[in-house]
């Protein structure tokens, strides 16, 4: 693809690992340069290294995304390297299995921080910088839960809450021409994504079962594929598209699973 990313500064929640890698190097390969922003520094450096090794570039912050303070002071960083911010992806999250018959009110809470709270206080520390840039926001958004796994009142509501924000912030940033999507992923074979099919007993069957009831070509969403729908959302090319829930999986959320 060409769509005119080259130099563009684009900052990646959990650019280091399973889609959020994909999306980084996507990007760097479309001549942008990737932040990866992550909490593990060798995971987030070596991810850098692999970019750079194919002649890409990316920079990186270090953050627990739970902490307000490190993300405002990761976004401070990349201001002084490169005095821009281009795009925002918000990708990091996991499925943590917090649910309402056995959770609580803490866990729940924790939960939505580690799953939609960084992805508001991303979005407004980055905010000054997208408003001078014109930028746009990508929030990577998933189905309510896992196929078959239960427990998920914590990732269920803050699926839910990522696409509320999509939306609102699409009308709220219409004065600054900023455009909002969502990427929405239901079968993708992330790391995350394989240490829970490893739970069963028969993983091989269990994954068949699960791709089989994918409508299209009954497989697997790979992460690049994910990666360049994204890549689009953050170009020009889709300069009309704002407050759009874009569904990436095969049409395993919205065709008859029976085909």
């Amino acid at each position: 693809m060409n769509l005119g990313l080259k130099n563009k500064v684009v900052l990646v929640t959990g650019g280091d690992k399973g889609i959020g890698n994909s999306i980084s190097n996507v990007l760097a390969e479309e001549g942008a340069v990737p932040v990866i922003i992550g909490r593990k520094e060798k995971d987030v450096l070596a991810a850098v290294e692999e970019i750079t090794k194919k002649g890409g570039k990316a920079f990186y912050a270090l953050a627990e995304l739970t902490d307000h303070e490190q993300c405002r002071k990761a976004i401070e960083r990349v201001i002084r390297e490169y005095g821009r911010i281009d795009g925002l992806v918000n990708n990091a999250g996991v499925n943590d299995g917090i649910g309402l018959e056995h959770g609580n009110y803490q866990d729940f809470k924790r939960s939505l921080e580690r799953n939609v709270g960084h992805y508001y206080v991303m979005a407004h520390y980055a905010l000054p910088q997208l408003k001078k840039s014109k930028g746009s926001i990508v929030n990577i958004g998933s189905k309510t839960s896992v196929t078959g796994q239960g427990n998920t009142s914590g990732y269920a509501a803050a699926n839910g809450a990522r696409n509320a924000l999509t939306r609102e912030w699409a009308v709220e940033l219409l004065p600054y021409s900023i455009r909002v999507n969502a990427v929405i992923v239901a079968e993708s074979f992330t790391p995350l994504y394989k240490r829970w099919i490893k739970t069963f007993d028969n993983p091989e069957e269990k994954l068949k079962e699960i791709t089989d009831n994918i409508p299209l070509e009954k497989r697997m969403t790979t992460t690049e594929e994910i990666a360049n729908t994204v890549a689009f959302l953050l170009s020009e090319k889709s300069s009309h598209t704002t407050g759009q829930l874009i569904f990436v999986d095969g049409g395993y959320t919205h065709l008859d699973r029976s085909l």
